[in-house]
């Protein structure tokens, strides 16, 4: 078969082919005929590639850092609650594009089956648009005019499980060993059970336990999610071939960005906790190979809400890389904390962390997405200052849904689990940030201190390497949306609460500054034009962080290319002054005024950015 591979795709094989074959057969046993099949299958899917995705991935490939620099902003949206399907997403591309977005993220829109789909999470197929979002020539059609535009596109790529009504599943149900096999099916409930002595619960109030039973089958099932996903037996050489093949069907279809949803799920294996097992990074190293094989131009977001000592190794290495991008979710929890506490401790210690590692690496940046927000914070570093877990999550959660007295903040709980003392937090940046209660006490003043408190949030987090992502409504500083409540679908999940459609006689007030979306617009425009056009905000850059002299004032560094920014974030309702005792002369970016950097005053809930050209 190889003498007939064409030449440009027998090289880049030929280049992997020793690591990727190892790792195939440390997996699969030496499965001489699956090693065929899965390389006869990535031949044909490059096969399929169209051309003009091919010129892409050629010119990307010779810029292997073309999604680093200083350049990208990033959106990340229901194609439902934005524009009702995908042609409504095409028609309002020239918005997009006008919030100075490159990098257009959309949630998941595969088929599943209403009611059972975990927000689109439990794909029935991999093939298929749900259809009142559109088809998959809508989706080919609308990646094509991002790339017309300059717009890179991600999609969610959900390889964990698959819906209980997905065909694989269904021919489980019906009793075909063979599609047994490619999920994890038990007679009785005993290796289960041994199974749940080490597995953790995901959502142990909603979706309690790993396992269900299934009556059609007479079995029992893995269900690490809910009861509907049922978990894919990644030990199955054809359970990985035909999912990397979906995967490749949807790079096919110009998605530039594939997000590997609940990566670090992906291997189970009995007397573990069936989370980060070292097959995962195999599996993932393989993935990123095949992309460089079929699809150079493709990248892979891994999706790992852990610790940062758990998602930093699913970079690979420099040598051996697996994920090209990753989300940098605990500085965004560590973020809301220090809104909570107005003590910016935890969060530069956070930030220590990350200013450590390569530069090679790159995070994605957010302050909200579609989740809700989990307190996986550092405890062991909190304790020093009397702070411990549990009556410091509900301190947050009750400050950050305004139960807490003078709180502003308006967000609201998911999975509540009183007997842990645990729960997380749900709610829009501009919600959490008090816009909503401002509007409803009709308080000029305390609107103006939440719109400035949320510029400040989106400042740092423009101020950090990497690729900032607003979620769709952030740039109108859209509030909850409460019709979730009545919506019998919906109601049992408050992540629903910052999920709401856009509202578009809101976005038509994003040119008047004098209105409260005018303004949150204008100036996020303002922070994404600065950022690129300041080579300081590269990837590159050397990263510190600042002694202020107080703990509520966070400072961070920056250099590269002759630039110096002095970034100073005051998370308080009051002026402050950040003490640098630096001799140079600077220029504030946002109103071009001179400053020495001695005493910087930075006023309540604001910023200032600091700029020295060498």
């Amino acid at each position: 078969m190889k003498t007939e591979w064409n030449r440009e795709f027998a090289a880049r094989f030929s280049r992997h082919e020793e690591e990727l074959r190892r790792l195939y057969d440390g997996l699969y046993h030496r499965d001489l005929k699956s090693w065929e099949l899965f390389g006869e299958m990535l031949y044909r899917l490059w096969l399929e590639r169209p051309e003009a995705l091919k010129v892409l991935d050629r010119r990307r490939e010779a810029d292997s850092a073309w999604y680093k620099g200083h350049s990208m902003t990033g959106m990340l949206m229901y194609v439902s609650a934005f524009a009702g399907n995908l042609r409504g997403v095409l028609e309002k591309l020239s918005y997009i594009s006008e919030c100075g977005v490159n990098y257009l993220h959309l949630m998941p829109l595969l088929e599943s089956p209403e009611g059972r789909s975990d927000g689109g999470y439990a794909v029935s197929d991999f093939r298929k648009v749900q259809p009142e979002l559109g088809t998959m020539e809508d989706l080919a059609e609308l990646t094509e005019a991002c790339h017309r535009r300059g717009i890179a596109v991600c999609l969610d790529f959900v390889m964990n499980h698959t819906s209980e009504d997905h065909e694989w599943a269904r021919r489980a149900r019906a009793g075909e060993k063979e599609y047994q096999d490619r999920y994890f099916f038990y007679d009785s409930w005993t290796i289960p059970n041994a199974f749940e002595q080490t597995v953790p619960q995901v959502f142990p109030t909603t979706a309690p336990g790993n396992f269900t039973w299934c009556e059609a089958a007479g079995k029992v099932v893995m269900t690490t999610f809910y009861p509907y996903q049922w978990d894919l037996n990644y030990a199955n050489p054809t359970v990985f071939r035909e999912m990397t093949e979906n995967m490749l069907f949807l790079c096919n279809h110009g998605i530039d960005v594939i997000r590997l949803d609940a990566v670090p799920y992906i291997w189970k294996a009995l007397g573990t906790n069936c989370r980060n097992l070292p097959q995962v990074h195999t599996l993932v190293r393989m993935m990123r190979m095949v992309c460089e094989i079929v699809c150079p131009g493709t990248l892979l977001l891994g999706e790992v809400v852990m610790e940062p000592s758990r998602v930093v190794p699913y970079f690979g290495t420099v040598e051996k890389p697996e994920c090209h991008l990753l989300y940098n979710v605990t500085t965004m929890a560590t973020l809301w904390h220090t809104v909570a506490t107005r003590d910016v401790r935890l969060l530069a210690h956070q930030l220590r962390q990350v200013f450590s590692l390569p530069r090679e690496y790159t995070f994605l940046n957010y302050l909200r997405c579609h989740d809700d927000i989990g307190w996986g914070l550092d405890y062991d570093f909190l304790r020093q200052f009397g702070q411990m877990e549990v009556p410091h999550k509900k301190y947050l959660n009750d400050y950050l849904t305004g139960k807490w007295p003078g709180s502003p903040a308006r967000g609201e709980l998911y999975n509540d689990d009183p007997r842990l003392g645990d729960a997380r937090l749900c709610g829009t940046t501009a919600s959490l940030c008090g816009v909503e209660s401002a509007r409803q006490a009709e308080d000029p003043e305390a609107l103006r201190m939440a719109l400035t408190k949320d510029i400040m949030l989106h400042a740092f987090m423009f101020s950090l390497s990497g690729i900032p992502v607003l979620y769709s409504g952030d740039e109108i500083a859209q509030e909850n949306d409460q019709t979730y409540h009545d919506d019998p679908l919906k109601r049992e999940d408050s992540r629903y609460l910052h999920r709401g459609n856009l509202n578009w006689e809101k976005a038509a007030l994003r040119r008047n500054p004098d209105t409260p979306e005018g303004h949150v617009f204008g100036l996020l425009r303002r922070l994404e034009t600065l950022r690129q056009d300041h080579p300081v905000f590269d990837t590159a850059a050397d990263t510190w962080l600042l002694d202020t002299g107080d703990d509520r004032i966070l400072g961070l560094g920056r250099y590269y290319d002759k630039e110096q920014l002095l970034a100073l974030y005051n998370f308080t309702d009051t002026d402050l002054t950040a003490l640098l005792k630096d001799p140079k002369q600077y220029a504030d970016l946002m109103d071009g005024s001179e400053s020495d950097a001695g005493a910087v005053r930075v006023p309540a809930g604001g910023f200032r950015w600091l700029l020295h050209r060498f």
